[in-house]
């Protein structure tokens, strides 16, 4: 019954509580319909805890416990310790007005993520996307937006990539395809400025940045693009997020992740080498 790690995004507390209770309900042979009685939950409440999609309480948890037979105060206060940790909120909650709830999901997670993984089709990933980049991007999936929340928007983005550089930065490994460094976002100027920007951060030392280039015809993520999440906590499973223009999928089973880790294992084997990859920004920055 270990908590989070220090710097643990509240999202990812939130699931390590919740695979915790179920453990402890699964190991006392309580059915899920039971322990809802309990808290006056019903059932698929209790299935919406286990899974860390829901906040706590901390006196529902307080009587699942002793439901589940947990006597030892220690455990107990580190189980209640971690429900106030799981409902306090992310630094991105004040962000709420620009950032729909299915992405604030993903957020709290890449805030606790050890090592991010990520294939882009369409644009430059938002944690190696510059300011001037990031705002025409914005700018097109959100035409009626005004100026004030561009630049809220603009804002988080810049201040999710400040992690990269912060203490207990994770590994960002993305593979960019070719067309998001040759579709003109905002114009010369504003590709140019991006280019440079990625041959900078490409250099960092827990930054690789490959890209699928076109000779290389068809590849083994044709489908589009997704994200892998690893976490240092050994309770929490890798996650892939695939996003849509209207929600995101979260997937953990292992039959799902394991399909996405052998495309991006095969995306990493085909694509430039990261030194071959500086060479051909250049190219492109070049030509424009």
């Amino acid at each position: 019954m270990t908590p989070a790690s220090p710097g643990g995004g509240s999202t990812v507390r939130r699931i390590l509580l919740g695979s915790q209770l179920r453990r402890l309900r699964e190991s006392r042979g309580v059915s899920r319909q039971d322990a809802g009685y309990v808290i006056r939950a019903s059932e698929s409440k209790i299935s919406r805890l286990e899974l860390g999609r829901v906040s706590f309480k901390e006196r529902d948890v307080a009587d699942l416990l002793t439901h589940y037979g947990v006597t030892d105060i220690s455990e107990r206060d580190a189980l209640l310790r971690l429900v106030r940790e799981a409902n306090a909120p992310g630094w991105w909650h004040r962000y709420g007005d620009v950032l729909p709830s299915w992405f604030q999901t993903y957020v709290g997670l890449e805030e606790s993520a050890s090592l991010i993984r990520t294939y882009e089709l369409q644009f430059v990933p938002g944690l190696l996307q510059a300011e001037p980049y990031a705002r025409e991007v914005f700018k097109l999936g959100n035409a009626d937006a005004s100026a004030q929340e561009i630049d809220h928007r603009v804002e988080l983005r810049l201040q999710r990539q400040q992690r990269l550089t912060g203490p207990n930065a994770p590994r960002l490994w993305a593979v960019l395809d070719e067309a998001a460094l040759r579709r003109p976002i905002g114009g010369t100027g504003v590709m140019r400025d991006q280019l440079e920007h990625l041959i900078t951060v490409s250099k960092m030392p827990n930054v690789t940045v490959q890209v699928m280039p076109f000779t290389f015809g068809g590849h083994a993520a044709e489908g589009g693009a997704f994200s892998i999440l690893r976490f240092p906590e050994p309770d929490l499973p890798d996650i892939v997020y695939v996003e849509t223009l209207t929600g995101a999928l979260y997937l953990d089973k292992r039959d799902d992740v394991d399909v996405y880790m052998q495309a991006m294992e095969r995306l990493a084997v085909d694509s430039t080498t990261p030194d071959a990859t500086v060479e051909l920004l250049g190219d492109i920055l070049g030509e424009t």
